[in-house]
């Protein structure tokens, strides 16, 4: 399959599986079919002779000698210094000239760059003319630096890799490489061969690879609209994208929500007691009513914040959304009319004061109140229709607790003694009424003679 696959990138198969002119060009080369396409695409680019002079030392490995400097070794067999080496190398390099076809074997163009002043081209340099042959042999291994000066690279491929200790190809911006290895076990591929270029140069020999990706997603931080040019693997150029698809800006922000949680939106004291007054009524009277715990508002956020994402484009907005609003969207119509008589925000005690509940227990919501404003009530107050007794947080004039009940009028009768006892001597200007259920509440003490 990986056969194939390749044999198809290169051309040399078409849709159908069947063997295209440009296959039986490349079967005729007698090379690697890797070797045979960076030859007759190289030819037409860097000239018959020096496409089959990179092309016959890639053949043949032997031949390049010590170091992993492709280019070097290329000149060292041009100069001859290894005469057995340089033969066989030359051998080789008629051969695969031969095999060219006529028309790219009769033409020797010095390169297809472009001068700068007058556009005339210019002839490639040796370096840059072998490292295009490389990478259009083998341009899933084209490969960018990752820190400028290092020895560590990115493949286009994807693959990690890294230059011996002290290889003279260190700090090049770009490689082509032409071999590589890797130890059972180890992170990064050792570069063997390899031949330096630029960034154009890898844009032409990787030309099949290169496209344009449009992302919008969540960085961990915020949602990342941008538009990236990538070589395989390789990020070029990275540029804010300006429209983005509001759909798939809000799927960012789901993710965003769901990976990082709520806290991501503004929690107001008034929507965090209007979820704990949802979370009670759907203890206390069953799952007609929404749930609101973390779980279920995270699976579900597309529904109930659906209008708020849809005008959403990054993190600030989804913490400008009316929390409170969108939770009370998840309460049925019948429901909703109800919620202030089931599960009230406040209630007001004999003194007349007006005092919130505290629903953070759902099992048991709280009343803090102060002793001498419940004088007159003989049972605690219920809310959810009657179903649930109110747990009643008595406090001194110091606002100090000094009782918890439930069941008041159980308190009135033994436990209001002891607290009088106590407490009559340190708030003489507070009543303590020896019966506290038809004694007057109030919010005030007694004035100063």
């Amino acid at each position: 399959a990986v056969a194939r696959e390749t044999l198809s990138t290169l051309g040399a198969l078409g849709p159908d599986g069947r063997i295209t002119a440009r296959g039986r060009a490349i079967a005729a080369a007698g090379a690697h079919p890797r070797l045979a396409r960076a030859l007759l695409d190289g030819a037409a680019r860097v000239g018959a002779d020096r496409a089959a002079e990179v092309v016959a030392l890639l053949a043949e490995e032997s031949a390049t000698g010590p170091g992993d400097d492709l280019a070097a070794a290329w000149r060292r067999l041009r100069a001859g210094t290894d005469p057995a080496a340089t033969a066989r190398w030359r051998t080789e390099k008629r051969r695969l000239r031969a095999a060219l076809p006529a028309g790219a074997r009769d033409t020797t163009p010095p390169g297809t760059r472009t001068g700068p002043e007058n556009g005339a081209p210019v002839p490639l340099p040796d370096d840059l003319a072998a490292g295009l042959l490389v990478g259009l042999a083998y341009p899933e291994r084209l490969a960018r630096v990752r820190r400028p000066g290092g020895s560590a690279y990115l493949m286009s491929g994807g693959t990690a890799a890294e230059l011996a200790p002290g290889s003279a190809l260190a700090g090049a911006g770009w490689l082509a490489v032409a071999v590589a290895d890797r130890s059972p076990g180890a992170p990064t591929a050792r570069v063997r061969l390899a031949a330096a270029l630029d960034e154009a140069t890898a844009r032409e020999a990787g030309g099949p690879l290169l496209r344009v990706d449009r992302e919008v997603g969540w960085s961990g931080t915020d949602v990342v609209a941008r538009e990236v040019v990538r070589l395989g693997a390789i990020e070029l150029v990275e540029r804010p994208l300006r429209r983005p698809d509001p759909d798939k800006v809000a799927a960012a922000l789901l993710d965003g929500l769901r990976s990082t949680g709520l806290d991501l939106l503004t929690w107001t004291p008034a929507a965090r007691a209007l979820r704990e007054r949802l979370t009670f009524c759907r203890h206390a009277l069953g799952d007609d009513w929404p749930d609101v715990s973390d779980a279920a508002l995270l699976a579900d956020a597309a529904g109930w914040l659906g209008p708020e994402l849809a005008t959403a484009r990054r993190r600030a907005d989804l913490a400008r959304i009316d929390v409170a609003g969108a939770l009370r969207r998840q309460v049925p119509w019948p429901l909703a009319g109800r919620l202030d008589e089931l599960a009230p925000e406040r209630i007001t005690v004999p003194s007349g004061s007006r005092i919130r509940l505290d629903y953070a227990d759902p099992a048991a919501p709280v009343l803090a109140v102060r002793l001498q404003e419940t004088f007159g009530w003989t049972d605690a107050p219920h809310v959810a229709g009657g179903r649930v007794p109110v747990l009643l947080h008595l406090l001194s004039p110091a606002g100090r607790p000094v009782a918890v009940t439930a069941d008041l009028a159980s308190f009135w009768r033994s436990g209001y003694r002891q607290v009088r006892a106590e407490l009559r001597g340190r708030y003489p200007r507070h009543p303590w009424p020896e019966d506290p259920t038809t004694a007057t509440p109030t919010r005030q003490a007694a004035r100063r003679r």
